[in-house]
Protein backbone atom coordinates (compact mmCIF):
# COMPACT_ATOMS: atom_id res chain seq x y z
CA UNK A 1 0.00 0.00 0.00
CA UNK A 2 1.78 3.54 -1.08
CA UNK A 3 2.32 5.54 1.70
CA UNK A 4 -0.61 8.05 2.87
CA UNK A 5 -0.66 11.48 1.66
CA UNK A 6 -0.46 14.41 4.16
CA UNK A 7 -3.88 15.16 3.64
CA UNK A 8 -5.14 12.09 4.02
CA UNK A 9 -3.06 11.88 7.37
CA UNK A 10 -4.66 14.98 8.72
CA UNK A 11 -7.97 13.76 8.14
CA UNK A 12 -7.20 10.62 9.77
CA UNK A 13 -5.63 12.61 13.17
CA UNK A 14 -8.87 15.17 13.43
CA UNK A 15 -12.16 13.91 11.54
CA UNK A 16 -14.53 11.37 12.95
CA UNK A 17 -16.41 9.85 10.01
CA UNK A 18 -19.68 8.99 9.92
CA UNK A 19 -21.02 5.41 9.05
CA UNK A 20 -17.03 4.31 8.54
CA UNK A 21 -14.85 1.65 10.47
CA UNK A 22 -12.94 3.80 12.24
CA UNK A 23 -9.85 1.16 13.02
CA UNK A 24 -9.82 0.37 9.23
CA UNK A 25 -9.56 3.69 8.25
CA UNK A 26 -6.77 4.75 9.70
CA UNK A 27 -5.08 2.31 7.80
CA UNK A 28 -6.62 2.99 4.19
CA UNK A 29 -7.21 6.88 4.76
CA UNK A 30 -9.38 8.86 2.73
CA UNK A 31 -10.54 9.30 -0.45
CA UNK A 32 -10.02 13.29 -0.59
CA UNK A 33 -12.58 14.58 -3.12
CA UNK A 34 -11.26 18.36 -4.58
CA UNK A 35 -13.89 18.93 -7.39
CA UNK A 36 -16.93 17.64 -9.48
CA UNK A 37 -18.37 18.84 -12.85
CA UNK A 38 -21.95 17.01 -13.76
CA UNK A 39 -22.18 13.32 -12.43
CA UNK A 40 -18.05 13.18 -12.25
CA UNK A 41 -16.42 13.98 -8.80
CA UNK A 42 -12.32 14.46 -9.05
CA UNK A 43 -9.84 13.65 -6.47
CA UNK A 44 -7.00 14.89 -4.78
CA UNK A 45 -4.77 12.54 -7.37
CA UNK A 46 -6.81 13.88 -10.04
CA UNK A 47 -8.89 10.47 -10.39
CA UNK A 48 -12.30 10.60 -12.11
CA UNK A 49 -14.88 8.91 -10.98
CA UNK A 50 -18.73 8.28 -12.03
CA UNK A 51 -20.95 9.63 -9.16
CA UNK A 52 -23.31 6.36 -8.85
CA UNK A 53 -25.04 7.07 -5.62
CA UNK A 54 -25.64 11.20 -6.13
CA UNK A 55 -23.53 11.61 -3.09
CA UNK A 56 -26.00 10.14 -0.67
CA UNK A 57 -28.96 9.64 -2.76
CA UNK A 58 -29.02 13.96 -2.90
CA UNK A 59 -27.15 15.47 -5.16
CA UNK A 60 -30.00 14.97 -8.07
CA UNK A 61 -28.57 18.28 -10.50
CA UNK A 62 -24.98 16.79 -10.30
CA UNK A 63 -22.11 18.91 -9.34
CA UNK A 64 -20.97 22.65 -10.92
CA UNK A 65 -24.40 23.53 -11.48
CA UNK A 66 -24.33 27.47 -11.73
CA UNK A 67 -27.63 28.62 -11.45
CA UNK A 68 -27.59 27.01 -7.35
CA UNK A 69 -24.15 28.79 -6.97
CA UNK A 70 -25.66 31.89 -8.09
CA UNK A 71 -28.62 31.62 -6.30
CA UNK A 72 -26.55 31.24 -3.07
CA UNK A 73 -24.44 33.70 -3.56
CA UNK A 74 -26.91 36.28 -4.74
CA UNK A 75 -29.00 35.38 -1.29
CA UNK A 76 -25.98 35.87 0.80
CA UNK A 77 -25.14 39.22 -0.33
CA UNK A 78 -28.83 40.19 0.62
CA UNK A 79 -29.82 37.92 3.64
CA UNK A 80 -27.24 35.84 4.55
CA UNK A 81 -29.02 35.08 7.71
CA UNK A 82 -32.39 35.26 9.22
CA UNK A 83 -34.11 33.17 11.61
CA UNK A 84 -37.72 32.12 11.94
CA UNK A 85 -38.45 32.39 15.76
CA UNK A 86 -41.19 34.66 17.56
CA UNK A 87 -43.12 34.88 13.91
CA UNK A 88 -39.55 36.78 12.08
CA UNK A 89 -39.57 35.41 7.83
CA UNK A 90 -37.94 36.14 4.68
CA UNK A 91 -39.14 36.08 1.53
CA UNK A 92 -36.80 32.29 0.48
CA UNK A 93 -38.36 30.76 2.94
CA UNK A 94 -41.73 32.04 2.41
CA UNK A 95 -41.35 31.39 -1.65
CA UNK A 96 -40.50 27.69 -0.78
CA UNK A 97 -42.91 27.13 1.34
CA UNK A 98 -45.92 28.43 -1.26
CA UNK A 99 -44.03 25.68 -4.19
CA UNK A 100 -43.90 22.62 -1.53
CA UNK A 101 -47.33 23.13 -0.71
CA UNK A 102 -48.30 23.65 -4.26
CA UNK A 103 -46.65 20.66 -5.42
CA UNK A 104 -47.15 18.22 -2.43
CA UNK A 105 -48.46 14.67 -3.13
CA UNK A 106 -51.43 15.20 -0.47
CA UNK A 107 -53.40 18.07 1.41
CA UNK A 108 -51.15 20.24 3.42
CA UNK A 109 -51.73 23.14 5.44
CA UNK A 110 -48.63 24.56 6.34
CA UNK A 111 -44.24 23.68 6.34
CA UNK A 112 -41.95 23.59 8.97
CA UNK A 113 -38.41 23.71 8.15
CA UNK A 114 -35.28 22.36 9.20
CA UNK A 115 -31.82 21.22 8.25
CA UNK A 116 -31.98 17.31 7.28
CA UNK A 117 -33.81 14.33 6.86
CA UNK A 118 -33.08 13.19 10.33
CA UNK A 119 -34.35 16.42 11.71
CA UNK A 120 -37.25 16.15 9.54
CA UNK A 121 -38.31 12.72 10.76
CA UNK A 122 -37.29 13.26 14.71
CA UNK A 123 -39.67 16.84 13.88
CA UNK A 124 -42.47 14.27 13.18
CA UNK A 125 -42.43 12.12 16.05
CA UNK A 126 -42.65 15.66 18.52
CA UNK A 127 -45.36 16.66 15.98
CA UNK A 128 -47.36 13.40 16.03
CA UNK A 129 -47.03 13.54 20.47
CA UNK A 130 -47.97 17.34 20.53
CA UNK A 131 -51.27 16.50 17.64
CA UNK A 132 -52.56 13.74 19.99
CA UNK A 133 -51.93 15.78 23.84
CA UNK A 134 -53.70 18.54 21.75
CA UNK A 135 -56.77 16.12 21.46
CA UNK A 136 -56.57 15.09 24.41
CA UNK A 137 -55.69 11.61 23.73
CA UNK A 138 -52.61 11.28 26.00
CA UNK A 139 -51.59 7.33 25.64
CA UNK A 140 -51.58 7.90 21.27
CA UNK A 141 -47.80 8.06 21.18
CA UNK A 142 -46.39 4.88 19.41
CA UNK A 143 -44.99 5.52 16.35
CA UNK A 144 -44.78 1.87 14.02
CA UNK A 145 -41.86 2.14 11.75
CA UNK A 146 -40.53 -1.13 9.82
CA UNK A 147 -37.39 -3.10 10.06
CA UNK A 148 -34.72 -2.01 7.70
CA UNK A 149 -36.25 1.12 6.96
CA UNK A 150 -33.97 4.38 7.64
CA UNK A 151 -35.65 7.56 8.61
CA UNK A 152 -32.49 9.03 9.88
CA UNK A 153 -29.71 9.24 12.76
CA UNK A 154 -30.85 11.53 15.75
CA UNK A 155 -31.99 9.82 18.85
CA UNK A 156 -35.65 9.42 18.18
CA UNK A 157 -35.40 9.13 13.99
CA UNK A 158 -32.51 6.86 14.65
CA UNK A 159 -34.54 4.57 16.61
CA UNK A 160 -37.39 4.83 13.92
CA UNK A 161 -34.75 3.03 11.55
CA UNK A 162 -34.60 -0.45 11.61
CA UNK A 163 -31.50 -1.30 11.23
CA UNK A 164 -29.04 -3.30 13.45
CA UNK A 165 -26.06 -0.74 13.30
CA UNK A 166 -28.32 2.14 14.41
CA UNK A 167 -29.40 0.93 17.63
CA UNK A 168 -26.76 -1.70 19.17
CA UNK A 169 -24.82 0.12 21.73
CA UNK A 170 -26.67 3.48 21.29
CA UNK A 171 -28.92 1.48 23.59
CA UNK A 172 -31.81 2.26 20.88
CA UNK A 173 -34.52 2.38 20.23
CA UNK A 174 -36.22 4.71 22.13
CA UNK A 175 -39.85 3.80 24.11
CA UNK A 176 -43.04 4.42 22.20
CA UNK A 177 -41.11 3.02 19.25
CA UNK A 178 -42.32 -0.49 17.82
CA UNK A 179 -41.03 -1.81 14.21
CA UNK A 180 -43.76 -3.99 11.71
CA UNK A 181 -42.23 -6.45 8.94
CA UNK A 182 -40.20 -5.38 5.92
CA UNK A 183 -42.28 -5.66 2.84
CA UNK A 184 -39.26 -7.18 0.84
CA UNK A 185 -40.30 -9.60 -1.99
CA UNK A 186 -37.10 -11.21 -2.48
CA UNK A 187 -36.83 -12.58 1.17
CA UNK A 188 -40.02 -12.19 2.49
CA UNK A 189 -42.74 -13.88 -0.19
CA UNK A 190 -43.45 -17.59 0.44
CA UNK A 191 -43.70 -20.63 -1.93
CA UNK A 192 -46.74 -20.20 -3.58
CA UNK A 193 -47.55 -16.49 -2.63
CA UNK A 194 -48.34 -13.51 -5.52
CA UNK A 195 -47.51 -9.97 -5.04
CA UNK A 196 -50.73 -9.15 -3.55
CA UNK A 197 -51.10 -12.08 -0.96
CA UNK A 198 -47.68 -11.12 0.34
CA UNK A 199 -49.01 -7.35 0.62
CA UNK A 200 -52.52 -8.55 2.66
CA UNK A 201 -50.09 -10.68 4.75
CA UNK A 202 -48.20 -7.84 5.49
CA UNK A 203 -50.93 -5.49 5.86
CA UNK A 204 -52.61 -8.27 8.58
CA UNK A 205 -49.33 -8.18 10.31
CA UNK A 206 -49.44 -5.05 11.01
CA UNK A 207 -52.90 -4.38 12.05
CA UNK A 208 -52.10 -7.49 14.45
CA UNK A 209 -49.41 -5.47 15.66
CA UNK A 210 -51.28 -2.45 16.56
CA UNK A 211 -54.75 -4.24 18.02
CA UNK A 212 -51.65 -6.06 20.47
CA UNK A 213 -50.03 -2.86 21.11
CA UNK A 214 -53.92 -1.13 21.70
CA UNK A 215 -55.06 0.99 18.53
CA UNK A 216 -55.51 3.82 21.72
CA UNK A 217 -51.74 3.91 22.39
CA UNK A 218 -50.78 3.71 18.71
CA UNK A 219 -50.23 7.63 16.96
CA UNK A 220 -48.47 6.91 13.49
CA UNK A 221 -46.87 5.06 11.03
CA UNK A 222 -44.06 6.16 8.60
CA UNK A 223 -42.61 4.42 6.02
CA UNK A 224 -40.55 5.45 2.83
CA UNK A 225 -41.99 4.97 -0.61
CA UNK A 226 -38.98 2.81 -1.67
CA UNK A 227 -36.74 1.98 1.11
CA UNK A 228 -33.54 3.38 0.61
CA UNK A 229 -30.57 2.43 2.86
CA UNK A 230 -32.27 -0.22 4.04
CA UNK A 231 -31.90 -2.47 0.59
CA UNK A 232 -33.64 0.20 -2.08
CA UNK A 233 -36.84 -2.60 -1.38
CA UNK A 234 -39.66 -1.88 -3.48
CA UNK A 235 -42.92 -3.06 -1.66
CA UNK A 236 -45.33 -5.38 -3.81
CA UNK A 237 -48.34 -4.97 -5.31
CA UNK A 238 -51.53 -3.39 -3.26
CA UNK A 239 -49.34 -2.86 -0.20
CA UNK A 240 -49.97 1.21 0.68
CA UNK A 241 -53.76 0.61 -0.49
CA UNK A 242 -53.57 -2.09 2.21
CA UNK A 243 -51.79 -0.35 4.79
CA UNK A 244 -53.74 2.64 4.48
CA UNK A 245 -56.96 0.78 5.19
CA UNK A 246 -55.36 -0.65 8.22
CA UNK A 247 -54.10 2.80 9.41
CA UNK A 248 -57.65 4.22 8.88
CA UNK A 249 -59.38 1.87 11.06
CA UNK A 250 -57.47 2.75 13.72
CA UNK A 251 -57.25 6.65 13.02
CA UNK A 252 -53.10 6.35 13.13
CA UNK A 253 -51.24 8.79 10.72
CA UNK A 254 -49.42 8.09 7.91
CA UNK A 255 -45.88 9.63 7.54
CA UNK A 256 -44.41 9.82 4.51
CA UNK A 257 -40.12 9.97 4.76
CA UNK A 258 -39.86 11.18 0.64
CA UNK A 259 -36.10 12.10 1.78
CA UNK A 260 -34.60 9.90 -0.63
CA UNK A 261 -37.65 9.25 -2.97
CA UNK A 262 -38.74 12.71 -3.64
CA UNK A 263 -38.01 15.27 -6.54
CA UNK A 264 -38.32 12.78 -9.30
CA UNK A 265 -36.47 9.83 -8.20
CA UNK A 266 -39.24 7.27 -8.85
CA UNK A 267 -40.42 9.44 -12.18
CA UNK A 268 -43.09 11.04 -10.20
CA UNK A 269 -42.46 14.43 -8.34
CA UNK A 270 -42.86 12.39 -5.12
CA UNK A 271 -42.38 8.67 -4.32
CA UNK A 272 -46.04 8.60 -2.92
CA UNK A 273 -47.53 9.47 -6.53
CA UNK A 274 -45.88 6.32 -7.82
CA UNK A 275 -46.67 4.20 -5.23
CA UNK A 276 -50.26 5.22 -4.26
CA UNK A 277 -49.08 6.16 -1.16
CA UNK A 278 -52.31 8.68 0.50
CA UNK A 279 -50.09 10.12 3.82
CA UNK A 280 -51.23 12.79 5.98
CA UNK A 281 -47.72 13.96 6.53
CA UNK A 282 -44.61 14.53 4.56
CA UNK A 283 -40.86 14.30 5.01
CA UNK A 284 -38.63 15.85 2.51
CA UNK A 285 -34.47 16.87 2.63
CA UNK A 286 -31.65 15.84 0.11
CA UNK A 287 -32.98 16.51 -3.41
CA UNK A 288 -35.06 19.27 -2.09
CA UNK A 289 -31.90 21.53 -2.84
CA UNK A 290 -30.44 18.68 -5.02
CA UNK A 291 -27.89 18.70 -1.90
CA UNK A 292 -26.58 22.24 -2.62
CA UNK A 293 -27.59 23.23 1.21
CA UNK A 294 -28.76 21.33 4.32
CA UNK A 295 -31.91 21.86 3.81
CA UNK A 296 -35.51 20.13 4.78
CA UNK A 297 -38.92 20.19 6.01
CA UNK A 298 -42.20 18.78 7.36
CA UNK A 299 -45.37 18.97 5.71
CA UNK A 300 -48.69 18.88 7.92
CA UNK A 301 -52.40 18.96 7.02
CA UNK A 302 -54.82 21.62 8.44
CA UNK A 303 -56.49 19.10 10.99
CA UNK A 304 -52.82 19.22 12.42
CA UNK A 305 -52.15 22.85 12.13
CA UNK A 306 -55.41 23.58 13.93
CA UNK A 307 -54.70 21.15 16.80
CA UNK A 308 -50.94 22.97 17.27
CA UNK A 309 -52.81 26.57 16.97
CA UNK A 310 -55.30 25.35 20.20
CA UNK A 311 -52.01 23.77 21.69
CA UNK A 312 -49.78 26.38 21.54
CA UNK A 313 -52.49 29.13 22.25
CA UNK A 314 -52.89 27.32 26.01
CA UNK A 315 -48.81 26.82 26.49
CA UNK A 316 -48.00 30.20 24.99
CA UNK A 317 -45.80 29.20 22.46
CA UNK A 318 -45.00 26.58 19.98
CA UNK A 319 -42.09 25.33 21.77
CA UNK A 320 -40.23 23.55 18.66
CA UNK A 321 -37.45 25.26 16.20
CA UNK A 322 -34.06 25.12 15.28
CA UNK A 323 -31.51 27.83 14.48
CA UNK A 324 -31.26 27.15 11.23
CA UNK A 325 -34.80 26.12 10.14
CA UNK A 326 -36.03 28.19 6.68
CA UNK A 327 -32.41 29.33 6.54
CA UNK A 328 -33.00 32.17 4.03
CA UNK A 329 -29.74 30.75 1.46
CA UNK A 330 -30.72 27.28 1.74
CA UNK A 331 -34.33 28.32 0.86
CA UNK A 332 -33.21 30.59 -1.83
CA UNK A 333 -31.42 27.54 -2.89
CA UNK A 334 -34.01 25.13 -2.70
CA UNK A 335 -36.44 27.37 -4.59
CA UNK A 336 -34.07 27.59 -7.53
CA UNK A 337 -33.80 23.68 -7.61
CA UNK A 338 -37.14 23.47 -7.96
CA UNK A 339 -37.43 26.14 -10.27
CA UNK A 340 -35.09 24.09 -12.00
CA UNK A 341 -36.92 20.67 -11.76
CA UNK A 342 -40.14 21.88 -13.15
CA UNK A 343 -38.55 23.83 -16.19
CA UNK A 344 -36.05 21.45 -17.43
CA UNK A 345 -38.89 18.56 -16.84
CA UNK A 346 -36.76 16.53 -14.57
CA UNK A 347 -39.60 13.94 -14.19
CA UNK A 348 -39.95 13.81 -17.94
CA UNK A 349 -35.90 13.32 -18.01
CA UNK A 350 -36.27 10.24 -15.65
CA UNK A 351 -38.91 8.81 -17.75
CA UNK A 352 -36.62 9.21 -20.77
CA UNK A 353 -33.63 7.30 -19.53
CA UNK A 354 -34.62 5.20 -16.71
CA UNK A 355 -35.85 2.06 -18.83
CA UNK A 356 -31.74 2.13 -19.85
CA UNK A 357 -30.79 2.73 -16.59
CA UNK A 358 -33.40 -0.35 -15.40
CA UNK A 359 -32.12 -2.40 -18.32
CA UNK A 360 -28.78 -2.20 -18.11
CA UNK A 361 -29.40 -2.90 -13.79
CA UNK A 362 -31.61 -6.20 -14.75
CA UNK A 363 -28.86 -7.16 -17.10
CA UNK A 364 -26.49 -7.80 -13.72
CA UNK A 365 -29.11 -10.17 -12.31
CA UNK A 366 -27.74 -12.43 -14.83
CA UNK A 367 -24.36 -12.01 -12.79
CA UNK A 368 -22.57 -14.99 -10.76
CA UNK A 369 -22.90 -12.91 -7.69
CA UNK A 370 -26.42 -11.52 -7.97
CA UNK A 371 -29.04 -12.85 -6.64
CA UNK A 372 -31.45 -10.30 -7.11
CA UNK A 373 -31.56 -6.75 -9.46
CA UNK A 374 -34.17 -4.40 -8.31
CA UNK A 375 -35.06 -0.67 -9.13
CA UNK A 376 -37.64 1.65 -10.03
CA UNK A 377 -37.26 4.83 -12.03
CA UNK A 378 -33.41 6.21 -11.03
CA UNK A 379 -32.79 3.87 -8.16
CA UNK A 380 -31.69 0.52 -8.32
CA UNK A 381 -29.76 -2.33 -6.10
CA UNK A 382 -28.09 -5.36 -6.40
CA UNK A 383 -28.29 -8.21 -3.77
CA UNK A 384 -25.14 -10.66 -3.44
CA UNK A 385 -25.78 -14.16 -2.85
CA UNK A 386 -23.07 -17.12 -2.46
CA UNK A 387 -26.30 -19.18 -4.14
CA UNK A 388 -28.49 -17.88 -6.99
CA UNK A 389 -31.19 -21.11 -6.20
CA UNK A 390 -31.47 -20.87 -2.77
CA UNK A 391 -30.62 -17.36 -2.23
CA UNK A 392 -28.10 -18.48 0.38
CA UNK A 393 -26.17 -15.32 1.71
CA UNK A 394 -22.65 -14.40 1.92
CA UNK A 395 -21.03 -14.67 5.39
CA UNK A 396 -21.60 -11.17 6.22
CA UNK A 397 -17.56 -11.24 7.53
CA UNK A 398 -16.49 -12.17 4.33
CA UNK A 399 -17.28 -8.13 3.24
CA UNK A 400 -18.68 -9.08 -0.20
CA UNK A 401 -20.48 -6.20 -0.48
CA UNK A 402 -17.48 -3.55 0.46
CA UNK A 403 -15.02 -5.58 -1.77
CA UNK A 404 -17.20 -4.93 -4.94
CA UNK A 405 -17.49 -1.35 -3.61
CA UNK A 406 -13.46 -1.10 -3.53
CA UNK A 407 -12.91 -2.68 -6.97
CA UNK A 408 -16.23 -0.08 -8.42
CA UNK A 409 -13.86 2.70 -6.75
CA UNK A 410 -10.40 1.25 -8.78
CA UNK A 411 -12.77 1.66 -11.72
CA UNK A 412 -14.00 4.74 -10.95
CA UNK A 413 -16.90 4.44 -9.84
CA UNK A 414 -18.87 5.20 -6.69
CA UNK A 415 -21.52 2.77 -5.32
CA UNK A 416 -22.54 2.12 -1.76
CA UNK A 417 -22.81 -1.38 -0.16
CA UNK A 418 -25.62 -1.65 2.36
CA UNK A 419 -25.68 -4.13 5.17
CA UNK A 420 -26.77 -7.71 3.31
CA UNK A 421 -24.18 -7.38 0.70
CA UNK A 422 -26.80 -4.67 -1.19
CA UNK A 423 -25.03 -2.25 -3.96
CA UNK A 424 -27.07 0.00 -4.08
CA UNK A 425 -27.43 2.72 -6.88
CA UNK A 426 -28.88 6.04 -7.51
CA UNK A 427 -27.05 8.33 -9.89
CA UNK A 428 -27.67 12.39 -10.06
CA UNK A 429 -30.79 12.68 -12.17
CA UNK A 430 -28.83 14.54 -15.25
CA UNK A 431 -27.03 11.61 -16.14
CA UNK A 432 -26.88 11.47 -19.78
CA UNK A 433 -27.47 7.57 -21.88
CA UNK A 434 -23.91 7.30 -22.36
CA UNK A 435 -22.97 7.81 -19.16
CA UNK A 436 -25.47 5.21 -17.92
CA UNK A 437 -23.89 2.88 -20.10
CA UNK A 438 -20.52 3.76 -18.65
CA UNK A 439 -21.41 3.68 -14.73
CA UNK A 440 -22.74 -0.06 -15.64
CA UNK A 441 -19.64 -1.11 -17.78
CA UNK A 442 -17.70 0.23 -15.05
CA UNK A 443 -19.41 -1.50 -12.22
CA UNK A 444 -19.84 -4.83 -14.90
CA UNK A 445 -16.35 -4.94 -14.48
CA UNK A 446 -15.95 -4.46 -10.70
CA UNK A 447 -18.48 -7.39 -9.98
CA UNK A 448 -15.81 -9.59 -12.39
CA UNK A 449 -12.86 -8.78 -10.07
CA UNK A 450 -15.37 -9.49 -7.30
CA UNK A 451 -16.29 -12.90 -8.35
CA UNK A 452 -12.56 -13.69 -9.39
CA UNK A 453 -12.02 -12.76 -5.52
CA UNK A 454 -14.90 -14.67 -4.10
CA UNK A 455 -14.31 -17.78 -5.93
CA UNK A 456 -10.02 -17.71 -4.76
CA UNK A 457 -11.00 -17.49 -1.02
CA UNK A 458 -13.80 -20.15 -1.83
CA UNK A 459 -16.29 -17.73 0.01
CA UNK A 460 -19.29 -19.87 -1.51
CA UNK A 461 -18.69 -22.59 0.88
CA UNK A 462 -21.74 -23.23 3.34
Amino acid sequence: MPPLSNLAVRDIETVLHPYTNLDTHRTIGPIVFERGEGVFLYDSNGKEYIEGLAGLWCTSLGYGNEELVEAAAEQMRRLPFSHMFAGKSHDPGIALAEKLKEIAPCEISKVFFVSSGSEANDTQVKLAWYFNNALGRPNKKKIISRLRGYHGVTVASASLTGLPYNHIDFDLPISNILHTDCPHPYRGMEAGETEEDFATRMADSLDALIQKEGPDTVAAFIAEPVMGAGGVIIPPKTYYEKVKAVLDKYDVLFIDDEVICGFGRLGTMFGAQTMGMQPDTVSVAKALSSAYQPIGAVMVPERMYQAMIDESKKLGTFGHGYTYSGHPVAAAVAVKTLEIYEREDIVGKVNAISPTFQSRLKALGEHPLVGEARGLGMIGALELVADKDTRRAFDPKAGVGAKVTAFAEAEGLIVRALGGDIIALCPPLVISEDEIGELFDRLGRALDKAEAFVSAQNLRAA
